[in-house]
């Protein structure tokens, strides 16, 4: 026969062990939210540079299918999914005579870090 003290003994879960096993879902918790701010937060990131390549992408089109720009540098501002983007061209001669070299840096309107950087060549069709 069991005795009655050992049995109450085993009836559950002290306070201590209680505490113990919240502060740990706490910590955990906390970790988990820790790590998804993190990530929605590289998520806008992403967003900004991939939107930065479009415009840069769009703006060497637009190059491409004029008549050959002038060297020099230019900036200029463009509207693109409800924001206001800064590109930055500089357009120069390149080693080969009938291309020239065009660099463009994209940055939001407001800040002048830039989100995305490339250098193309395009003809030069006054050559």
């Amino acid at each position: 026969m069991v005795k009655p003290c050992l049995a109450s003994r085993m009836d559950g879960f002290t306070l201590l062990e209680i505490m113990v096993a919240l502060a740990v879902f706490a910590t955990l918790a906390t970790a988990v939210l820790s790590a998804s701010q993190y990530v929605v937060k590289q998520s806008a990131v992403v967003e900004q540079r991939l939107l930065a390549a479009w415009v840069a992408d769009n703006q060497l089109n637009e190059l491409r299918l004029q008549s050959a720009p002038a060297n020099g540098q230019s900036q200029h501002t463009v509207h693109m999914a409800s924001r206001d983007w800064l590109l930055r061209q500089r357009v120069g001669d390149s080693s080969e005579p009938r291309l020239l070299t065009v660099d463009i840096e994209v940055s939001l309107a407001d800040r002048d870090r830039p989100l995305h950087q490339v250098t193309a060549w395009i003809a030069d069709r006054d050559e």
